[in-house]
């Protein structure tokens, strides 16, 4: 994907209709919040991404064992940091949210920039 916010929006619906055809062409159980939860992270990772690295970055979605795994590539080798606790602060809370919601959550370093991955349980 390119730059450009309607790559975000973009994300959010190929990671929408990965799920769908995983359920209805393959069988695989996925629930309505599971669908929410991964747009959500996609949403978050890839608004991330397009604002902190220059270039194109890479969304990749896999479904292994009962979870989708959410993996965004880019080409900034620095390691993201959820900011310190402020109710007083408004906006950057994406990487806190993915961190909440998700079942696993890591950062890989690569030579040309970075692999973030955050996986979301299928079904309830």
């Amino acid at each position: 994907m390119n730059g450009g916010g309607a790559c975000i929006a973009e994300a959010r619906r190929f990671a929408a209709d990965f799920l769908a055809r995983a359920r209805s062409g393959h069988g695989v159980p996925v629930s309505a919040r599971a669908t929410d939860l991964t747009q959500l992270v996609v949403s978050e990772l890839v608004t991330n991404a397009h604002k902190y690295a220059p270039g194109p970055l890479l969304l990749d979605l896999r479904i292994t064992d009962a979870v989708v795994v959410v993996c965004v590539h880019d080409s900034v080798g620095v390691r993201p940091e959820a900011r310190a606790v402020d109710p007083r602060r408004i906006g950057q809370h994406g990487l806190e949210i993915v961190m909440a919601v998700a079942e696993d959550f890591r950062v890989d370093l690569e030579p040309d920039g970075k692999r973030v991955t955050a996986s979301i349980t299928l079904a309830p």
